[in-house]
């Protein structure tokens, strides 16, 4: 599969209404480096998601679509534990008028739902040039549903992006964003008879995010084990990275959006890296 060049404004982990995650594989840590685990279980209980998370968005409650993040340590009616393990995101529709989106383009907002981002930042440098990113997840395929997996540049200025739940490629404000949606791949892989690949059940995601020079790393992708691409990020080293998990709903995802309940869980997630 051929290497596609990303700049350091537009990378995309993995997404699709399935969710996604980048991963190397390919090629085995330095055996001089240390591996060390960055994040895992915290999903047990409220206590270690919110040691490990913040709710919401790091800018906020909005973003590109049409639904509102709503979830604190006080209020867990859209981000909620459904069992020890499984962290599970509501969204749900509303009759009245909330005004519009704050972020581009601007949606009137009709759902309410929910969204979190780790405390720890990914950023790939000399001292940390490997990282993996993975996890497992349970996401909506029908249309207007935006669940999400996904690495966004902490910097205003570098948005690198690297999601998992992004159905469909677009550029926003100037902004294009990667296309290579682990949605669609599925898709094609459920329309070819492919068996085991189900939209809607549960699917795990890896990333391998890797420094190859100075200021570039390449992303390797696995969807439920299974190798499926590679991308090249311009300019990522020594850029932080948020890692995030939302669902939002309509914008690129369709609209009208689901008038009913839509849920999308998450569970193992998982971050480690290299120390060098």
């Amino acid at each position: 599969m051929a290497t596609r060049f990303l700049n350091r404004r537009s990378v995309l982990i993995a997404g699709g209404a399935g969710l996604a995650g980048a991963a190397l594989g390919r090629a085995a840590p330095a055996a001089a480096a240390t591996w060390e685990t960055v994040l895992n279980g915290s999903f047990a209980g409220y206590a270690t998601l919110e040691a490990a998370w913040n709710y919401r968005y790091p800018w906020g409650s909005d973003h590109n679509g049409s639904a509102r993040m709503y979830a604190s340590v006080t209020d867990h009616n859209h981000v909620f534990l459904e069992s020890p393990g499984v962290l599970a995101i509501r969204a749900t529709r509303i009759s009245w008028n909330e005004g519009n989106s704050s972020r581009d383009p601007w949606l009137p907002i009709r759902y309410h739902s929910g969204a979190i981002h780790a405390k720890q930042h990914v950023t790939v440098s000399d001292q940390f040039p490997n990282w993996e990113i993975k996890g497992e997840f349970q996401a909506p395929s029908a249309r207007g549903a935006w669940p999400a997996f996904w690495l966004a540049g902490v910097l205003a200025d570098r948005r690198q992006q690297l999601a998992a739940g992004k159905r469909h490629p677009r550029v926003q404000g100037g902004r294009p964003e990667l296309v290579q949606h682990l949605q669609e791949r599925e898709r094609r892989l459920v329309q070819h008879g492919r068996r085991g690949v189900r939209p809607g059940a549960w699917h795990g995601y890896r990333a391998w995010i890797t420094k190859v020079n100075a200021a570039d790393v390449d992303i390797h992708y696995y969807l439920d084990g299974r190798w499926v691409g590679q991308h090249r990020g311009a300019n990522f080293v020594n850029k932080p990275m948020w890692i995030i998990v939302n669902l939002q709903m309509e914008g690129s995802s369709g609209a009208p959006g689901p008038t009913s309940e839509t849920l999308y869980r998450a569970r193992n997630i998982y971050v480690g890296r290299t120390r060098a």
